[in-house]
């Protein structure tokens, strides 16, 4: 989710918990109500769940023997970093999943609780905290079966502290979803300069160009931090119709899922994880 997650390079683990932007906080407190209007700024949001809530379903069934009718992910604990409003937390919540939800923009969390209290079945699988990521390290470490960091990773000043923090609180053989946003000429033009400055699909000032992560990038920073990247597929957003489908380039929108590596593997790690070749996943996870 649109969420704020900034870690200070210099005392990334800082007790003082300079590590969350007070600018974005005060920026994203403003449409903390919003969260759940679905034609408001974040429409974009609510419709990328019929792509990512399957994509991160199908991708966990595939690798489990254990199958719940009904309850497809019950007894999968996931983490969502920077849940914002709870978008993305409710339909895993309803899928079975025992969710954390976590924001530092205390208004976020706020509004998640709130809508989460209309259904007692979520209430109950759903938990929400205002924290940032690498606050909650000490008390989780190798907690969750799965982190999702939905538009997060675009948002971090630290991306290598926000990597290592995801696998510390991350189980053995656990799966990383991301979804983000490429760092492309396309992307500023259609990103930041259509999506904000004249469509208003998502609020002006939203989104810093500088920031936003190539997946090369990306696929980098998760390989020397144990994990291997099994998907990276690209996203895209269709304003006139309001959806987005999967397509074979990474030029905008991507999304990535990340093993954590096993605890042997943890323990025989080489110096030079093997590469692997970002064309070789295609954009075929989750079109259930």
């Amino acid at each position: 989710q649109l969420s704020l997650f900034r870690f200070t390079v210099k005392r990334p683990f800082s007790t003082s918990h300079s590590s969350v932007d007070s600018k974005e906080i005060k920026k994203f407190q403003l449409l903390a109500h919003k969260w759940w209007d679905e034609e408001g700024e974040y429409a974009a949001l609510h419709s990328m769940n019929d792509i990512r809530v399957p994509f991160i379903r199908d991708t966990l069934l595939s690798m489990s023997s254990n199958y719940h009718l009904g309850n497809p992910l019950s007894g999968i604990k996931i983490l969502d970093v920077g849940c914002g409003g709870g978008l993305l937390c409710e339909p895993l919540g309803r899928l079975g999943a025992s969710v954390t939800g976590i924001d530092p923009v205390e208004d976020n969390i706020r509004t998640a609780d709130q809508h989460k209290s209309f259904d007692p079945v979520l209430a109950k699988r759903i938990q929400y905290k205002s924290s940032s990521l690498e606050e909650i390290v000490g008390e989780s470490m190798e907690t969750f079966d799965v982190i999702v960091a939905s538009e997060v990773v675009e948002h971090v000043a630290d991306l290598e502290t926000f990597i290592k923090c995801c696998s510390q609180v991350l189980k053995p053989e656990g799966s990383l979803f991301i979804t983000t946003i490429n760092k492309t000429q396309l992307s500023y033009v259609l990103g930041i300069v259509v999506a904000e400055k004249i469509m208003g699909i998502v609020p002006e000032g939203t989104h810093e160009w500088e920031k936003f992560v190539p997946p090369e990038e990306l696929e980098c920073l998760l390989e020397s931090n144990g994990f291997s990247v099994k998907t990276v597929s690209g996203m895209l957003y269709n304003p006139l119709l309001g959806s987005w489908s999967w397509m074979e380039s990474t030029s905008l929108n991507y999304a990535v899922h990340a093993v954590k590596a096993g605890a042997w593997a943890q323990s025989h790690t080489t110096d030079t994880p093997p590469e692997t070749d970002i064309q070789q996943h295609s954009a075929t996870a989750g079109t259930a």
